[in-house]
């Protein structure tokens, strides 16, 4: 008689790969066979990593890359659809999703830490969602942006909010009501990336910007990005009253008497990071 043994389930892997390379965390979503979509666990683990990041004094900085053809086709949708069969029709599980990958994206912007994004491929929805909130981007020449929800019944509100933070008003309209794909080299153009790059070379060019702006004080980057996004939501006025304390307050730091007097004698700054 033949017996039959149970064939253990393949391990799966991890949807989060986390890198160090030197002061430089690298992040690479890893579902590729489901075109990186921003899965209940994939939001999760990102959302965990940068809480980690943000109070690890080792990292100075952080890439956000993808494995695979696709950066980021957004929400998953199966999973979402999979909810339907709930007594709710699956509205209790939507809105927990939507509010946690909101979280996750303004995790990004309050990370004290600046994040890049290296986009290989196609960022959809919830995917160029996640490359607008990124401080910085670097993409591929092979690169495409769409906010397509509007093509299936579904508006891309939660991507709006960082698209439109990002690119004019009208190009993000454009883009939210027609669906419709730009290249890369149209997104430099509206401002959605800061550079474009061969194919195969972005992740790499990623890694470089950040650690130039690694090279900086954390102190003044962690102040000033904080700023940055804080002055954006106020008035003209009020945003300059805010910048002059938070300029103030720059002054008084350690790094900053450091940097000055290293600028004055024509010599490197010795950061001390307070």
């Amino acid at each position: 008689m033949t017996i039959r043994t149970a064939r253990a389930a393949p391990p799966q892997s991890p949807v989060l790969l986390r890198e160090t390379l030197g002061s430089i965390a690298v992040l690479t979503l890893n579902r590729p066979e489901a075109r990186n979509s921003l899965s209940e666990g994939l939001i999760a683990e990102l959302d965990t990593a940068l809480s980690e990041i943000s109070d690890d004094v080792k990292v100075r900085a952080v890439v956000i890359a993808a494995n695979g053809n696709v950066f980021s086709a957004g929400h998953d949708l199966k999973e979402l659809s999979a909810r339907r069969s709930d007594p709710d029709r699956g509205r209790a599980y939507f809105a927990g999703i939507m509010t946690a990958c909101s979280a996750m994206m303004q995790a990004i912007v309050h990370l004290p830490k600046p994040v890049v994004a290296a986009v290989q491929g196609v960022a959809t929805a919830a995917g160029c969602q996640l490359v607008a909130s990124c401080d910085l981007a670097v993409a591929s020449e092979a690169a495409t942006f769409a906010t397509p929800g509007v093509d299936i019944g579904l508006f891309c509100s939660t991507p709006m909010v960082a698209l439109s933070r990002n690119v004019p008003r009208k190009q993000a309209m454009e883009m939210l009501l027609t669906g419709e794909p730009v290249s890369a080299a149209t997104a430099k153009n509206i401002g959605l990336v800061n550079r474009v790059v061969a194919a195969g070379t972005e992740r790499d060019a990623a890694i470089a910007l950040a650690q130039k702006v690694a090279l900086k004080s954390t102190y003044t980057v962690k102040l000033g990005k904080a700023a940055f996004y804080h002055q954006a939501e106020m008035s003209l006025a009020g945003a300059y009253r805010y910048a002059a304390e938070v300029m103030t307050e720059n002054m008084m730091a350690r790094d900053a008497e450091e940097g000055i007097g290293a600028f004055i004698e024509k010599r490197e700054p010795k950061w001390q990071d307070k």
